[in-house]
């Protein structure tokens, strides 16, 4: 089974097909911080701009020695790259075997770094009508079929479904258990720190856990992603990337991100706050169906026979994008994703959705 690899974002595109200016697009596709980058980071990339001159640190000593701080782990045990999708590719080649469970709906990119290295790609389908629920024993018996690798994201993308701490404890004791290593995404789980499962895995040399900066930190136009796991692990991951991968304004802007706790607590609050708003006001509207999310974005599905493709279409004529999830395994046409953005961007977004479905 194979998946498109389109992604939400393309703003530039889009704004092209418009004739308009990008910054004229209200981009609800992409699910970046609504609070924008932290107020430090602007300023340390222009205090550091003689740094271009150089080429970056190929190891990326002082971020390493920044994120281990933030997550109370080692340096060793900290692996940075140009965007958790540099890792994503990494990983099939940096482990052993040719078999690999999905858990979908999912992000297509594991699927497309999976078959790129020659590994055969199958999926465990979590299901609309159980709330996207992932039930351990059934699982339990899937591995049972022999699988290398599992990928599994928490909050789930695009569903925002979270799996509780404990219970990926136990999703890892089975990983453990059927000797399949397991990749576990945590793109978005900065919004809900508190159920990272990192500390599991740094202890653990059959996982890995995936993070991003991008999201949370809103630097995707940056590419800073970065991994954490047993020291191991992490040293076998780091020898396949490429030379200078993460430049170094990237770098900087990392640094200068998480010393901003401040900016952390206050995204954490306002999103969600914000996003317990906006699924009120769009689970309000006829023919739609919200489903709960720990993350930055809500998954809705039209119950009126419409398609999102249709809906889509309609919203950006009006300069707003959405993401039509079509294009996810174990989705059909009736769904789309939204980002939780500023207040005002919100209820334009709900006013539109309003007039399109009377």
């Amino acid at each position: 089974m194979s998946s498109s690899h389109e992604h939400g974002g393309n703003v530039f595109a889009v704004a092209r097909s418009l004739g308009i200016a990008p910054e004229k697009v209200i981009d609800f596709s992409a699910s970046i911080n609504p609070l924008g980058m932290a107020p430090g980071v602007g300023q340390a990339l222009a205090e550091n701009l003689d740094r271009l001159l150089h080429y970056p640190d190929k190891n990326c000593f002082e971020l390493k020695k920044a994120l281990a701080t933030y997550h109370g782990v080692t340096a060793a045990q900290v692996c940075v790259a140009n965007g958790s999708t540099e890792l994503i590719h990494l990983v099939p080649r940096g482990c052993a075997g040719c078999r690999a469970l999905i858990v979908a709906p999912a992000f297509a990119e594991y699927a497309s770094a999976l078959e790129r290295s020659g590994w055969e790609v199958d999926y465990f389908f979590l299901k609309p009508e159980n709330g996207f629920e992932l039930s351990l024993p059934v699982l339990l018996q899937k591995l049972g079929e022999g699988y290398d690798l599992l990928f599994l994201c928490n909050p789930a993308n695009p569903s925002g479904s979270l799996l509780p701490r404990k219970e990926l404890a136990r999703v890892l004791a089975l990983c453990q258990s059927s000797r399949t290593f397991l990749v576990l995404d945590e793109a978005f789980i900065d919004f809900c720190e508190e159920a990272s499962a990192k500390e599991l895995v740094v202890a653990n040399e059959g996982a890995l856990v995936l993070r991003s900066m991008t999201k949370f930190f809103a630097i995707p136009g940056l590419r800073l992603g970065y991994a954490l796991g047993a020291a191991t692990t992490i040293a076998r991951i780091a020898e396949l990337q490429d030379p200078w991968s993460v430049n170094t304004a990237a770098q900087v802007a990392g640094i200068a991100s998480l010393s901003d706790l401040d900016y952390v607590q206050r995204t954490r609050e306002y999103v969600a706050s914000e996003r317990a708003r906006l699924a009120t006001r769009i689970g309000a509207l006829a023919a739609l169906t919200v489903f709960p999310s720990a993350a930055n974005y809500l998954l809705v599905r039209l119950d009126n026979g419409r398609t999102a493709a249709e809906l889509r279409s309609r919203l950006l004529e009006a300069g707003v994008l959405i993401r039509d999830c079509g294009n996810f395994v174990g989705l059909d046409g009736s769904f789309f994703r939204v980002a939780v953005r500023r207040a005002e961007e919100n209820d334009r977004l709900v006013q539109l959705l309003s007039q399109e479905l009377g």
